[in-house]
C-alpha cells in the first residue's frame, strides 16, 4: 500500500504504491505482477517435482520427468539442416493457414474442421522491426554456415528484406483484433468443394490438403464435408499476396517461421541471436532460465501429469468445496441483479437467468489424475514415446501426438467434461461454446483465495474472478452463444440494441484513458471490451455476494494493524491481485496486442463505475474515482 496516496484520486497507487516500490522488474522479464511472482512460484515447485527421482512412479509421471531431463540437455545433438528438412515436411502447413478440428460453434455437440488465418498481428516501431530483421538476417547466415553454403552477406541480407516484407503484407492481411469480436460475422460454414472454388491459390488444392492431413488419422473426408472458415478476406487477400512473391522468398518465409517458432529448442547460440530484437520488443536484457522453459514445456504438453504431480504437492483438499460453495453465491446474485438492468426486456432477461444457471464449473484439477488406480492418466499419453538424450524428436513426438489428438476428434462427439486446462495454471477460463468456467489449482491460492483469510478477501480475490468469469458468458462474445454452448441469437431486438448502446459507453471510458509508459498511447476500448466488460461485472456481483454473506455470517474479526473496514479491505485486495509493472518496449507494443486493459485502469475503470466502491471509502462526487458519468452493463 501507499497510505501517502488518496484513495479517492488514484485507487490503484493507494492499493499498489508500496508494492511497485519494493518490487523491481527482473531482467528476465517484460512486465512483473502479482500473477507473474504467483507463476515464478508456481514453476519453483513444478522444477522440484520433475527432478525427483521416477524410480518407482506411474508412466505419466516418468514420461513428464524424462521430457524434462532432455530438454535441460542443451548440447547440440542435430545438424540444423535435418531439422528444418523434418519441420519442414511434417509441420510447414501451419504456417500460413491454421486447420484444426474443434467443437462446431453452431452445433456445441459435434466437432468440425476450422480453417482460418494465424492470430498474430504483428507491430513493429521501427526500432523492432530493424531489430528483427538483424535477427533474421544472423539466423540465415547460421543455417547457411550448417549446409556450408558459401558467405554472401548482401544476397542475405536482400533475401531476409523480401521475407520480412512478405511477413508484413501477411500479418496486415489477417483480420485486426477488433474486428474478430463479432464471431458471428466471422463464421462462414461450406462444404470443401465450395472451399476450393472460393479460395483456390497458385495451384493450391484445398481439398488434397485437408484430406492428406486427416488421413494421417485414418478419418476420410469427401469434397461434401463441412468446414468452418473464420476471416474469409484473409483467403481473398493471401491469394493477391502469395502470387506477388517468387517461390524461394516463400519458402524462405516458411523456414524463417519454422525457425521462430523452435529457437527455444536450439541450441544456445541461436538463443544468443535473438537477444538484441527480444530487447527492442520486451525491454529484457536476459534469456529466461533454462529450467523455467523446461518445466513450461512439459506442464505445456503433459499438463494432466503435471498438474497431478502439482496438485499432490500443495493443493488443499477443502478448497475445492469451498470455491464451489463461492461460485453458487456469486451466480446467484448475478441472476439477482438481471432485475436491476433497465435496458434489457423480460424476455431476454429470462434467457439470461437460464444460460447462468446452465453454467458448468471445474474446480482445482479432474478427479481421476489423482487416482493411483485408474489408467486413464497413464492412457491419456500411451501414444507418446519420450527419450532421455533426444529433446527435439521428442518435440516433434509432442507435436505429432498433439495433431493425432486433435484431429481424431473429427468424428467423435463432444465430451462436456474434458479438461480445456491443465491443473497448474495461474489462471481461469470461460468457454463459450461449453458455457463452462474453470479454476485450476494454481490460481486457488493467497491472495486470491485461502481458508485462512478473511472472506472479504476471498471475496474480493477469487470471487471476483470468478464473477468475472460468469460476465463472460455474457460480454460481447459469449452473448452470441446459449446455455448450451451454441452459437445462437437469443437476444430481443430491444435488448441487443441497448446492449451496444451500454457496451459502447465503455468503449469510450476506456479509449479515453492515455497509458505514459506506452509513449502516450490510449487504451484500445474496443479490443478490450470484453474483459473489461468481465471486469466491471465481476467486481460488483463477488462485492454484492459478500455483502450477503456478511448478513448471514455476521461480522467477521479485523486484520491486526489495519485500520479497515472488511468492505475496504475486499476493495483493497481486488485492487491488490492487480498490482504489476511494465517495461516500457512491452507497454508500447501490449497496449496493441492484449485484449485486457493495463492492470492500472482494470482497476481504476471497474472502481469508477462502481457507486459502492465511492460510498465505502466515501469519495465525493466529482473526485477522480467518483466521476459524473460512469458505465455499467451487468
Amino acid at each position: 500500500m501507499d497510505p501517502t496516496a488518496d484513495p479517492c484520486q488514484d485507487f490503484y497507487q493507494y492499493a499498489c504504491g508500496g508494492w511497485l516500490n519494493r518490487h523491481v522488474i527482473p531482467e528476465t522479464s517484460s512486465r512483473y505482477s502479482i500473477f507473474d511472482i504467483l507463476r515464478d512460484e508456481l514453476e519453483i515447485i513444478l522444477k522440484g517435482v520433475l527432478e525427483t527421482s521416477d524410480q518407482g512412479d506411474r508412466e505419466a509421471f516418468q514420461k513428464a520427468k524424462i521430457l524434462y531431463r532432455s530438454c535441460m540437455n542443451e548440447k547440440p545433438s542435430w545438424s540444423m539442416e535435418e531439422t528444418l528438412s523434418i519441420m519442414n515436411s511434417r509441420f510447414n502447413k501451419r504456417v500460413l493457414i491454421d486447420m484444426f478440428v474443434w467443437n462446431d460453434d453452431r452445433d456445441s455437440s459435434r466437432h468440425i474442421i476450422y480453417v482460418r488465418n494465424k492470430k498474430d498481428r504483428e507491430f513493429f516501431i521501427l526500432q523492432v522491426r530493424e531489430a528483427y530483421l538483424q535477427f533474421m538476417i544472423t539466423l540465415a547466415k547460421m543455417i547457411r554456415e550448417d549446409k556450408n553454403v558459401s558467405r554472401d552477406d548482401s544476397f542475405v541480407q536482400e533475401e531476409m528484406a523480401k521475407v520480412m516484407e512478405l511477413e508484413t503484407e501477411i500479418a496486415n492481411a489477417t483480420t485486426p483484433a477488433e474486428e474478430r469480436h463479432d464471431v458471428t460475422l466471422l463464421y462462414n460454414k461450406m462444404t470443401l468443394a465450395e472451399l476450393q472454388e472460393k479460395f483456390a491459390f497458385n495451384e493450391f488444392n484445398w481439398t488434397f490438403f485437408i484430406q492428406r492431413v486427416m488421413s494421417s488419422v485414418s478419418v476420410q473426408v469427401d469434397p461434401e464435408e463441412e468446414v468452418v472458415v473464420y476471416g474469409m478476406p484473409y483467403l481473398q487477400e493471401l491469394k493477391a499476396i502469395i502470387s506477388k512473391y517468387s517461390a524461394s522468398t516463400i519458402q524462405n518465409y516458411l523456414i524463417w517461421r519454422l525457425v521462430i517458432d523452435r529457437v527455444s529448442s536450439l541450441s544456445r547460440r541461436f538463443k544468443d541471436a535473438r537477444a538484441s530484437y527480444r530487447k527492442a520488443l520486451y525491454g529484457t536484457t536476459l534469456e529466461e532460465a533454462r529450467w523455467r522453459e523446461c518445466v513450461s514445456y512439459v506442464n505445456n504438453n503433459l499438463e494432466n501429469a503435471v498438474g497431478a504431480m502439482y496438485v499432490r504437492e500443495t493443493f488443499a483438499g477443502e478448497s475445492k468445496r469451498m470455491v464451489r460453495d463461492l461460485i453458487e453465491k456469486i451466480r446467484e446474485v448475478f441472476v439477482e441483479t438481471l432485475d436491476e438492468l433497465q435496458w434489457m426486456d423480460e424476455a431476454s432477461k429470462e434467457k439470461a437467468r437460464e444460460k447462468a444457471m446452465a453454467i458448468k464449473e471445474q474446480i482445482g484439477y479432474p478427479d481421476y489424475i489423482l487416482e493411483d488406480h485408474n489408467e486413464k492418466l497413464d492412457l491419456e499419453y500411451a501414444n507418446v514415446s519420450v527419450y532421455e538424450h533426444s529433446y527435439f524428436e521428442n518435440i516433434l513426438e509432442n507435436l505429432r501426438a498433439g495433431a493425432q489428438k486433435s484431429l481424431k476428434k473429427l468424428r467423435e462427439r463432444v465430451d462436456q467434461d474434458i479438461w480445456i486446462i491443465g491443473a497448474a495454471v495461474v489462471n481461469a477460463f470461460y468457454s463459450p461454446n461449453r458455457n463452462q468456467i474453470v479454476f485450476p489449482a494454481g490460481i486457488l491460492q493467497t491472495p486470491f483465495f485461502s481458508k485462512h483469510q478473511p472472506q472479504a478477501l476471498n471475496f474480493g480475490g477469487i470471487g471476483m474472478v470468478i464473477g468475472h468469469e460468469i460476465t463472460h458468458g455474457f460480454d460481447d462474445n459469449g452473448r452470441n452463444f446459449d446455455k448450451d454452448g451454441n452459437m445462437l441469437d437469443w437476444w430481443s431486438n430491444f435488448s441487443a440494441l441497448h446492449f451496444k448502446e451500454q457496451s459502447l459507453c465503455m468503449v469510450h471510458q476506456y479509449g479515453n484513458y492515455t497509458w505514459e509508459l506506452a509513449g502516450g498511447q490510449n487504451v484500445s476500448g474496443i479490443s478490450t471490451l470484453g474483459e473489461n466488460i468481465a471486469d466491471n461485472g465481476g467486481v460488483r456481483q463477488a462485492y454484492k455476494a459478500y455483502l450477503k454473506w456478511l448478513e448471514q455470517e455476521g461480522k467477521e474479526p479485523k486484520l491486526p494493524g489495519l485500520n479497515m473496514s472488511h468492505k475496504q479491505l475486499f476493495f483493497l485486495n481486488f485492487a491488490q491481485v492487480w498490482c504489476g509493472s511494465y517495461r516500457p518496449e512491452y507497454a508500447s507494443q501490449s497496449i496493441k496486442t492484449d485484449v485486457h486493459s493495463p492492470l492500472k485502469y482494470r482497476v481504476m475503470g471497474s472502481l469508477q463505475n462502481f457507486e459502492a466502491f465511492s460510498e465505502v471509502f466515501h469519495c465525493k462526487k466529482g473526485t477522480a474515482m467518483h466521476p459524473a458519468g460512469t458505465c455499467r452493463v451487468w
